[in-house]
């Protein structure tokens, strides 16, 4: 006589790593994912190209004091503007996306705790941004000096400050999908969470423009879109932060974000 003995395997363990591993695949597995990247590598890089391409084309400006305070770094780094609206869709996608098909229910039932969750998707993000980013960045820098060369108005990776605007832009457009990924975590809906980053990176500078007299400049250099851009320009305008100063500030507000997403993870049902 033969017994064989069933049961169930024992359950794994979860550990952070693991809670990684699977938001990573979740990422890799999402159609939206790839657009959103792909999107913000056409913006960087083309218009890395274009507007040096233009800005040769047409070189020299009439104006002296355009001649004067020309900046090849940024023109070939045009493309940030618009790339981080594809960076910031994607931000929040990642956490807004799992709440409104209702999978994110089956991800804290996986992750009772759910702060490995949200550390997890900040963790995925950043590193798949930054290896994605980063690339970009220099080759449209790349190419776009090397339109510019052809005027005599090219710079070089070891000029003062170049490297770190370069590297500086992939670090802002970072921490841009971190700052959505936060809110997504609060707001728990795509539109409203979408609406609420965009206003913040780009409708909120237009209104501070109207302030009336030097208010206008004394608050905006602490808004959160102009603190993180001072890191990707050589020159930034005199009253602008300076570039790791409004670097840090932008990872203030990202952190300020964060540390309450985290909190009501904690406290809600789901």
């Amino acid at each position: 006589m033969t017994a064989t003995v069933t049961g169930s395997a024992p359950a794994q363990k979860v550990t952070q790593a693991r809670v990684i591993h699977s938001e990573w695949t979740k990422l890799r597995s999402l159609r939206s994912s790839l657009f959103s990247l792909l999107v913000a590598v056409v913006f960087i890089i083309g218009f890395g190209i274009l507007l040096p391409a233009v800005i040769a084309a047409n070189w020299p400006p009439r104006n002296p004091a355009d001649r004067a305070g020309f900046d090849p770094t940024s023109a070939s780094l045009a493309g940030v503007f618009l790339a981080q609206l594809a960076i910031g869709v994607l931000g929040v996608l990642f956490i807004t996306g799992e709440y409104a098909t209702g999978m994110i229910r089956a991800t804290f039932a996986a992750v009772p705790r759910r702060l490995p969750v949200l550390w997890a998707k900040a963790v995925v993000f950043a590193v798949v941004s930054l290896v994605v980013t980063v690339p970009a960045t220099l080759i449209a820098f790349l190419i776009g000096q090397s339109l510019l060369s052809s005027k005599g108005i090219a710079t070089d990776l070891a000029a003062p400050g170049v490297l770190r605007a370069v590297l500086g832009t992939a670090l802002y457009l970072t921490l841009v999908g971190l700052l959505g990924l936060g809110l997504g975590a609060l707001l728990r809906n795509t539109a409203a969470t979408l609406s609420t980053l965009f206003g913040v990176l780009l409708v909120l500078p237009v209104i501070v423009l109207f302030l009336p007299g030097g208010w206008s400049r004394t608050v905006g250099r602490y808004l959160p879109s102009n603190a993180g851009q001072a890191l990707t320009t050589v020159r930034p305008d005199p009253h602008a932060l300076a570039p790791w100063t409004g670097f840090g500030l932008l990872c203030l507000y990202t952190a300020v974000v964060l540390v309450p997403a985290a909190f009501a993870l904690r406290r809600r049902d789901s």
